[in-house]
């Protein structure tokens, strides 16, 4: 048992020793949109409380396995944070919350996905990263247009026209998912 503590130590020594700049920076990115996540998602008694440690471990645990399931993990935690700071702690639904959080979510993620498949001694060239970011930085605003637009059509289309309008955006996204489904399927 000694021996393989030892070897799991110098494994991590070598780790360490070689790795390179650019997989650090995807990782410690990962660990910080993980932290501001949980930060924006769990009420302000509870981070201050005693179980801080715990919920900013979750939060960066990704970062330090990021093949694993810890990135599921630290998103349900940061959304159940918010559910209790919403529902528990009777806290106002505002916009600002909810675009960063799903900002931060989803950075996390993608982020969390590069830091999987780079070695950490990899040599990556920074175009890689950057293009990668500019990728997620036009989701995520593309996504928090179509959340304040969609929020602006709610309170014009009170009553059977938003029950319509939800029908009928079920309906696409289920076509979508059935048209994709098909198209993946083809030889």
């Amino acid at each position: 048992m000694l021996g393989t503590l030892t070897q799991r130590i110098e494994r991590a020594r070598t780790t360490v020793r070689r790795a390179t700049l650019v997989p650090m920076l995807v990782r410690a990115g990962v660990a910080v949109c993980g932290l501001l996540a949980v930060t924006v998602a769990w009420p302000v008694p509870v981070l201050t409380g005693r179980f801080a440690v715990f919920i900013a471990a979750v939060a960066v645990y990704p970062a330090l396995a990021p093949r694993g399931r810890g990135a599921t993990v630290a998103a349900v935690a940061a959304v159940g944070g918010w559910i209790l700071d919403t529902a528990w702690y009777d806290a106002r639904v505002a916009l600002w919350r909810v675009l960063a959080l799903a900002t931060l979510l989803y950075l996390a993620h993608t982020l969390t996905a590069l830091a999987a498949v780079l070695p950490t001694d990899a040599e990556v060239d920074t175009d890689v990263v950057t293009g990668w970011l500019l990728r997620a930085g036009a989701v995520t605003l593309v996504s928090a247009v179509l959340t304040v637009l969609a929020l602006g059509l709610t309170t014009d289309l009170a009553g059977g026209a938003f029950l319509v309008a939800t029908l009928a955006g079920l309906a696409a996204a289920v076509g979508l998912t059935m048209l994709l489904a098909r198209l993946l399927r083809r030889p």
